[in-house]
């Protein structure tokens, strides 16, 4: 080496001399050179850590992360929230289904028609027809101004017994369901029985026979009021002799009378009846749809109630119960019994947008639908009499912050209930409150470089602890083999 740097003063024979001295010199480790059973299987068990390694880095990288921060509710919808359900109530007449809202503000909306709908269910929730069509019965109805006592009784007193006969014998038979101890039934009862008298000496039942007007009293015939799904009183039906239906029990297809209740409106609606109807037939014939005082009345005791209300972002109330300017209620026989098959807060997520939010986070939605199937029942008897139910629902606003959405909002409730008793109508009450508090949740993005970053470290961290468990075992055996020969160190 010595003669090639005094020779040349050549570099590269300085190089070449120094790779032969190391060469000659310095040997291969002979744990890297001899090929051993443990070796191998050291060799395996590295490969599949970095394999496993690598897909745990990977699934990491690929996953989404979230921060989740409590903050003041900026409210970026407005100041309304609309509120969607769909509740079913079996014993909860169509006819007198009424939705109302509150809250500590002084709002009091009654009976909200405009985006609800109103389906007939039977016991079972099965729809038994089209949607219901009840209008509004908060107007106020018109009686007689002065009592006329010289015309007497002039309806048929009806009972179970006779019922079902006379109803089939006349082609019109228009009935006063009543209760004794109802106001608006007392204030009727004069117009009722006068106009009866004058229908009665106009259309003899003997002679023509093609009106009858008659009256029940429910407090004395509960069962036949119920089967004709009478819940409010004063209720009057209007039986049409050509529309029975045979397979339910020789029920009727019938209306109901929403008009005026004086005597003059009262037998002009009766000879209105009666007019298409020829004296020599007694066929029926079509009736005149423009007269918005009478209406199909409810088949089946139920009703279904679906549709969306817009309150404010304050503590409120939304009510569902039987309501009616015109009508008295027997709060005991009353049933709010129901079945909430969706309730929700806020405008709804588009299902696409959804199935992007579960992958940033699989719970979003859980609580969408917290009262989803869930049925509250009374029965009726003393002990469950005039029972409200009402739920207690705590709502929080959740914003998700995404890469691919600027911002989705849905909100969140808890949900509490319990069974009231009450001396008003019985309720069905749902109490909202909405947490000034709203929860931020931000998607986090992850870094590629940091990713290879991480599967280089994984690589050289497996060899390298790889090479230094091999060579513990690898001196082990050779320490053992020596003291088994009897060598001394």
């Amino acid at each position: 080496m010595l003669c090639c740097l005094h020779v040349g003063g050549s570099l590269l024979c300085l190089s070449y001399l120094y790779f032969e001295f190391c060469f000659c010199c310095r040997k291969i480790p002979r744990d890297l050179t001899e090929a051993s059973l443990s070796g191998a299987g050291l060799s395996i068990v590295a490969a599949f850590s970095m394999i496993f390694l690598f897909g745990m880095e990977l699934n990491n990288y690929l996953s989404v992360s979230t921060s989740t921060s409590v903050i003041i509710d900026k409210s970026s919808d407005g100041e309304f929230l609309r509120i969607d359900f769909n509740i079913s109530f079996p014993a909860l007449s169509c006819e007198f289904a009424s939705v109302d809202v509150s809250d500590v503000l002084g709002t009091n909306r009654l009976n909200i028609t405009k985006t609800i709908r109103k389906f007939s269910i039977d016991h079972n929730l099965k729809p038994t027809g089209s949607e219901f069509q009840s209008g509004t019965l908060s107007r106020v109805l018109k009686h007689d101004d002065e009592v006329d006592e010289e015309y007497g009784e002039g309806s048929v007193s009806l009972n179970a017994q006779n019922f079902d006969r006379i109803v089939h014998q006349y082609p019109i038979l228009v009935v006063n369901f009543f209760a004794p101890w109802c106001l608006w039934s007392n204030r009727l009862k004069p117009s009722w029985e006068k106009a009866a008298k004058i229908i009665r000496e106009r259309y003899d039942p003997e002679m023509d026979g093609r009106i009858l007007l008659g009256k029940v009293d429910c407090t004395e015939e509960g069962e036949l009021c119920r089967r004709n799904h009478i819940q409010g009183y004063p209720s009057i039906r209007i039986f049409r002799k050509g529309s029975d239906i045979r397979d339910d029990h020789g029920h009727h297809d019938h209306e109901s009378y929403y008009g005026d209740r004086d005597t003059e409106t009262l037998v002009t609606t009766m000879e209105s009846l009666v007019a298409p109807i020829s004296l020599e037939s007694r066929k029926l014939a079509l009736e005149d749809k423009s007269d918005d005082a009478k209406r199909p009345a409810p088949l089946t005791g139920g009703c279904r109630l679906e549709g969306f209300v817009r309150v404010k972002k304050v503590p409120g109330n939304l009510v569902i119960s039987a309501r009616s300017g015109a009508h008295s209620f027997d709060a005991s026989q009353m049933n709010m019994s129901h079945v909430i098959s969706h309730l929700s807060f806020g405008k709804k997520i588009p299902a696409r947008v959804m199935s992007d939010m579960k992958r940033v986070l699989p719970y979003i939605g859980g609580s969408h639908d917290r009262l989803n199937g869930q049925a509250y029942t009374t029965h009726r008897g003393d002990s469950n009499a005039n029972v409200t139910i009402e739920h207690y629902l705590q709502i929080v606003k959740t914003e998700v912050m995404t890469r691919s959405y600027k911002i989705v909002e849905e909100y969140e409730y808890t949900a509490h209930s319990s069974l009231v008793q009450s001396l008003a109508i019985p309720a069905a009450k749902f109490h909202f409150e909405l947490s000034p508090m709203q929860v931020l949740i931000t998607q986090n993005s992850k870094s590629f470089w940091h990713f290879i970053t991480n599967v280089c470290a994984i690589i050289g961290g497996v060899f390298t602890v790889a090479g230094i468990v091999d060579s513990i075992l690898h001196n082990t055996l050779r320490l053992v083999k020596k003291v088994e020969l009897g060598k001394n160190f």
